[in-house]
């Protein structure tokens, strides 16, 4: 690893060596990659990119805690599209929007980032085997990509995860265990079995190489708007790890020379599951909260990267806003109805953030956003139903679908 000097704890200052598995310092706080950005201004700049066409997250190995003879896992994870957003930015009485879709990567999730961060870390260190807690997109992703590389798996999900997220794990050949509890239950059994069996640690808030796997959205996300800020980056919180990824990202960027400032943060979370907004509300410490609301990739009571994501948010001077399950199920329908873009609600509570910050007036209606899309929305069909409705049911002839016509007033 070329230019990373440590890990450093976020809450105690200890250095440790970069090693493959390394987790959590003894303090039992999170650990941060930490690199030579000098080094990195002298042989890497946005030059260099206009030249790579490796269309993928790994265009950016310079700034990414991997040996230079490290092979890629076989799926392309990354380069997703961003889209300017002209048609929803309207309605939302937005100057500039930007949806940056991150459900088209290969298990349709931000996740998919992580997780190939994860295979190569646990090929560095020898390992054959990879675990995990998720709600649901860590674990599909980290079911795919280890599949694809020929790693076996062990995913330990709540027995809430959508239909649509375990059936990615059991058709990529995971070990699937579904326990009976809350996140926080299967985050500490997890961590349990990988204690006693001694798998690759791909919990995000344990293995601190997952957030740098995460943080490629924001050089993508730069590299595709000409390295021009944006004035906001809005996008869901659960765990922590993704907004602090973000903004580990955009730090990085603007500590070699990529780009000359830095945005603000908007922190979306579920009014029924809010205990990082809470505090960043209130000035309190955080405290845990029960999981109630349907956008399962965020239903995190317990967030096991409140530090880092906390720091980010302050950091940057961002806002946090809290949106109900209502308004998670009219993102859905406003970003398919105005873009085509299918979220799940967990992927597009960042975008039902945007529309309430607005509302509320904390955000510039002259802003320019940039707004993540986590998931996409065939993860959880029941609630794409939800928002959407059922379709209507004719009879097989034209009278039949004229009436039906009549009764939902469309005209033709």
């Amino acid at each position: 690893m070329k230019y990373v000097l440590s890990a450093r704890c976020t809450r105690c200052g200890a250095e440790y060596e970069a090693l493959p598995t390394i987790t959590t310092c003894k303090c039992g706080g999170i650990l941060d990659i930490q690199y030579s950005y000098s080094a990195i201004r002298d042989h890497f700049s946005p030059a260099d990119l206009e030249q790579n066409r490796d269309w993928s997250m790994w265009r950016y190995r310079p700034l990414l805690p991997v040996e230079p003879d490290s092979p890629p896992p076989p799926l392309r994870v990354g380069w997703s599209p961003l889209y300017k957003a002209d048609r929803l930015a309207g309605v939302l009485g937005l100057k500039t929007l930007y949806i940056k879709d991150d459900g088209q990567n290969p298990t349709a999730s931000l996740k998919d980032r992580a997780s190939a961060m994860a295979v190569v870390k646990a090929r560095e260190a020898g390992a054959d085997t990879i675990a995990c807690s998720s709600t649901g997109n860590a674990a599909s992703s980290l079911a795919g990509n280890a599949a694809a590389a020929g790693l076996s798996t062990y995913i330990f999900v709540p027995s809430r995860a959508p239909k649509g997220k375990v059936a990615q794990l059991m058709i990529f050949g995971a070990t699937v265990i579904s326990v009976d509890g809350s996140y926080e239950d299967t985050f500490a059994l997890s961590k349990a079995a990988i204690d006693r069996w001694g798998w690759y640690n791909r919990n995000a808030a344990i293995n601190p190489y997952l957030s740098e796997g995460k943080k490629t959205v924001s050089f993508e996300l730069m590299e595709q708007l000409g390295w021009q800020v944006p004035d906001y980056v809005a996008l869901s919180v659960g765990d922590g790890c993704t907004i602090a990824g973000v903004w580990k990202g955009l730090k990085d960027l603007y500590e070699t020379g990529f780009i000359d400032r830095l945005p603000k943060l908007i922190s979306a979370q579920a009014e029924g599951c809010c205990p990082l907004n809470r505090a960043l509300q209130t000035g309190e410490p955080w405290s845990p909260m029960e999981e109630n609301t349907l956008a399962d990739s965020i239903a995190v009571g317990v967030p096991r990267n409140a530090d880092k994501a906390l720091n980010a948010v302050r950091e940057s001077k961002g806002i946090a806003v809290n949106v109900s399950d209502e308004e998670i199920l009219e993102a859905m329908r406003l970003l398919g109805r105005t873009q085509g873009v299918f979220g799940e609600p967990a992927g597009v509570t960042g975008t039902a953030g945007v529309k309430k910050a607005l509302e509320l007036g904390l955000i510039d209606p002259d802003s320019t956003v940039v707004s993540i899309v986590t998931g996409n929305g065939l993860k959880d069909v029941a609630n794409g139903i939800r928002a959407a409705g059922e379709p209507m049911l004719v009879r097989p002839d034209l009278d039949a679908l004229l009436s039906a016509f009549d009764a939902r007033n469309i005209h033709p």
